[in-house]
């Protein structure tokens, strides 16, 4: 039965496809090691949840490791299932490949019917989103970059998340858009989730809200509050961790209390407001690996943006060519 992405309904099942189809499938993903496990003598496809379970020295494995173990071959067969009869179709619609597909698993900790979940959203927000996603190409908004506003920092925090920081003072509302610094994001996000210790331990993000405006709040509708909610919550293959807010003023509120109800509780748990008397609290979160504007003291935070910056040029033929809308067309 044909589906269509986005909006597909379905839950993925067992295809029919031969063992040596399947075997080699499982093989491309887990390189260099090829599964281990008699795939042939596995049940079908459980129409309930399943998720990878492994004893002895194989439960301390990462669970998308845990796949090459001889006692998870109905967990392999799953994780087949899930790719042969989503990712191609998946593929040729968005450009997203098996490898790349393994990012929605390790997001969703190999449940099965969450990651497919997040598959069908992440093609149905771009699809929906056209004026955000349409167009990576880094140049479209390069005087954004160059401005310092974003920056990847060089070491992850002690849990291995990968940490962000966003400069609402270097966003001009009157040369660049709500969506204009929303696509500085998806770049960036869309980068540094090539990563597989990222896919692993996600993400956290510090928005430093010094110098926010009016003109930055009324950029902010609820229409773009819901989409900032929908990349937050399910709709992109990457564990938000923890959204760390400082120098928030008082006009700031409003705004964030028009996203919040768009947020699932887990989200809102992981909010952090410090105010500007942050740096005692922000370092607890992040120990010695802050740049110096923010209690640091290695690096500047301008060293950092630049560095990043530079990154997401030297990768614009990658960006370019995930610029790409789903359509939506009819797959098999």
């Amino acid at each position: 039965m044909a589906d269509r992405l986005p909006g597909l309904t379905s839950a993925p099942s067992l295809p029919d496809l031969p063992l040596s189809t399947l075997t080699s499938a499982l093989t491309s993903l887990f390189l260099p090691h090829p599964p281990a496990a008699d795939l042939g003598s596995a049940p079908a496809l459980p129409r309930h949840r399943r998720r990878a379970r492994a004893v002895g020295p194989l439960a301390q494995a990462p669970r998308w490791e845990r796949a090459r173990g001889t006692g998870s071959a109905n967990f392999q067969r799953c994780v087949c299932a899930f790719l042969l009869s989503g990712s191609e179709a998946a593929g040729r619609a968005s450009g997203v490949g098996i490898r790349d597909l393994l990012r929605f698993l390790r997001a969703r900790d190999f449940d099965l019917d969450l990651a497919w979940r997040l598959l069908k959203n992440y093609f149905k927000w771009r699809a929906e989103c056209p004026e955000i996603s349409a167009d990576l190409h880094p140049r479209s908004i390069l005087g954004l970059l160059k401005s310092g506003y974003v920056g990847v920092l060089r070491a992850r925090d002690p849990t291995g998340s990968k940490v962000l920081i966003y400069r609402i003072a270097h966003w001009d509302p009157k040369v660049f858009t709500a969506y204009d610094a929303f696509r500085v994001s998806l770049i960036t996000s869309e980068l540094i989730v090539q990563e597989v210790e990222t896919q692993r331990n996600g993400i956290k993000a510090v928005f430093d809200l010094e110098g926010w405006q009016f003109a930055h709040a009324f950029q902010i509708t609820p229409s773009v509050a819901k989409k900032i909610a929908a990349v937050l919550t399910d709709s992109f293959p990457l564990k938000v961790r923890g959204i760390h807010l400082i120098n928030e003023p008082i006009i700031f509120h409003a705004v964030f209390s028009m996203i919040k109800p768009f947020l699932t509780e887990k989200i809102k748990e992981r909010i952090h407001m410090h105010g500007d008397n942050y740096k005692q609290s922000l370092l607890q979160y992040f120990p010695d690996i802050l740049p110096l504007e923010y209690g640091g003291e290695e690096y500047s935070i301008e060293d950092i943006c630049q560095e990043w910056t530079n990154f997401i040029m030297k990768s614009e033929n990658y960006l370019s060519s995930i610029s790409q809308t789903v359509k939506g067309e009819e797959v098999t």
